[in-house]
């Protein structure tokens, strides 16, 4: 990406915007094998209420 610092901060988004939009056409990740969140450890819910207390 190119040096950013004497840039506004539209230029900026616009130059961000492109490089990311680059990067993707050049190295395009692969499509999951599993479901997104599949993974994320599954939390009891709590007793709610005075009960706890």
């Amino acid at each position: 990406m190119a040096n950013t610092k004497k840039l506004t901060k539209d230029e900026r988004k616009k130059t961000k915007r492109a490089s990311r939009k680059k990067t993707k056409a050049e190295k395009p990740k692969k499509p999951r094998d599993y479901a997104r969140g599949s993974k994320k450890p599954k939390v009891k819910k709590l007793a709610r209420g005075q009960a706890k207390r």
